[in-house]
């Protein structure tokens, strides 16, 4: 079974969400910082196939040392993410 994850980012802590097959397996609040995201889907056990990550201010350094640490992280713009979605109705 595949995971996926989609992380909403703000200033002090992000919020994080991993799904697979629709189904919610695990959701938390994580500190925005790369170390602690990375620890975090570390603890997990089961790699996400993909990680979408909202961009925004704190996203670039983000990014960066998650795609570092080998993580399947894509950078999201919200905007164009909804308009695709309404697309699909």
């Amino acid at each position: 079974m595949d995971h996926y994850a989609g992380i909403d980012v703000s200033l002090e802590y992000s919020s994080v969400c991993v799904d697979a097959s629709g189904k919610i397996i695990r959701e938390s609040k994580v500190a925005s910082e790369p170390k602690a995201l990375i620890a975090w889907f570390a603890s997990l056990g089961l790699p996400p196939v993909r990680i979408g990550l909202e961009a925004g201010p704190l996203s670039q350094w983000l990014y960066a040392a998650m795609r570092q640490a080998g993580l399947a992280v894509e950078m999201l713009e919200t905007r164009r993410v909804r308009d695709a979605f309404k697309g699909c109705r």
